[in-house]
């Protein structure tokens, strides 16, 4: 067994080697490329994207990768693709095909039956002197100095630049598609990214309780509204307009500094400028302005009119933070 400082060497040196191959990408930025970005965006087809072994794998996460960003795109694995998955081509898509060497014998025979189609062909290829390299319409180059395995034969630093040259495909096509936030939302609904593009104030709010109470309402009816509705706070309302908050600290400064007075009304003691928030607003958005007042509830209006509180216990429960 190695010990803790070779280790620790044998990670770093392989976190470097793959760093400079991801780097040396930058230099076949080229002419290629830009003619790839430009042909898969003004296509009215999809993505066919295809691979053998560990370059299948890296061929699985970019379609991942364009279908999550607005390029609609398909997996289909070399070795199927010559046993009845060619049918997954469509007229009017683009096939891109990631290799490293290039010469692998499912590529020579996948190669002529995709060029039959008149389907543009994209060669992600470590190889230019390969056959896909010299077969393809576009070729953009993964060529890498040496693999992280030290015996330079297990797929890493190569399989790192597949992936890398994938992403730089897909960040270029989101740019040109102007894909915002709101279209990042409609294909990632689930899990707290989602949350974070389009849950709104109001869907946390409706299912919290309303607490309410007037401004010449007793202390004691105070308490019990916020001690029944849970939320930490009640809201002080007059003809349907917002005049304050009262939360359970500022009930604890009154009892600190004059005792339980109970000719105490909820005007004497309320807070006349609550932080409040609009209905439509993000949930994320709340988040931020109860950081930057170091506040664990938010008011919630509809325009002028007062419709409920957002916790920050109902943040977290929603995986906000």
């Amino acid at each position: 067994m190695k010990s803790n400082d070779e280790l620790k060497k044998i990670a770093v040196n392989t976190l470097k080697i793959e760093a400079a191959a991801v780097s040396n990408l930058t230099r076949y930025i080229n002419n290629d490329f830009i003619e790839s970005v430009k042909f898969i965006h003004k296509s009215k087809g999809r993505v066919i994207i295809s691979g053998i072994g560990k370059s299948a794998i890296i061929a699985n996460k970019i379609v991942a990768t364009f279908n999550s960003t607005g390029t609609p795109a398909i997996f289909m694995h070399a070795a199927d693709a010559i046993h009845g998955d060619l049918g997954t081509i469509q007229k009017e898509d683009c096939i891109i095909c990631i290799s490293k060497s290039g010469n692998t014998p499912e590529i020579k025979v996948l190669i002529p039956l995709l060029k039959s189609g008149n389907n543009k062909l994209i060669a992600i290829v470590g190889n230019l002197d390969s056959y896909l390299a010299k077969q393809s319409d576009y070729v953009l180059n993964t060529t890498v100095e040496k693999e992280a395995c030290p015996n330079n034969l297990a797929p890493t630093s190569s399989t790192t630049a597949q992936l890398a040259m994938g992403d730089a495909l897909a960040v270029c096509l989101l740019e040109c598609k102007k894909f915002s936030e709101q279209d990042f939302a409609k294909f990632h609904p689930g899990g707290a990214l989602g949350k974070k593009l389009y849950l709104k104030v109001s869907d946390i709010s409706e299912q919290n309780q309303k607490p309410l109470v007037k401004p010449t309402d007793s202390i004691k009816k105070v308490i019990l509204e916020i001690s029944s509705k849970r939320l930490g706070a009640v809201a002080v309302v007059e003809t349907g307009k917002l005049k304050g908050i009262i939360t359970d600290g500022d009930l604890r400064r009154m009892l600190e500094k004059n005792g339980l007075q109970m000719n105490t009304v909820a005007s004497s003691i309320m807070n006349k400028t609550p932080k409040t928030i609009d209905a439509k607003e993000f949930a994320v958005d709340a988040l931020k302005v109860m950081k930057q007042y170091n506040i664990s509830q938010i008011v919630v209006m509809d325009k002028s009119r007062y419709v409920g509180f957002v916790h920050l216990h109902d943040l977290l429960r929603e995986g906000i933070l």
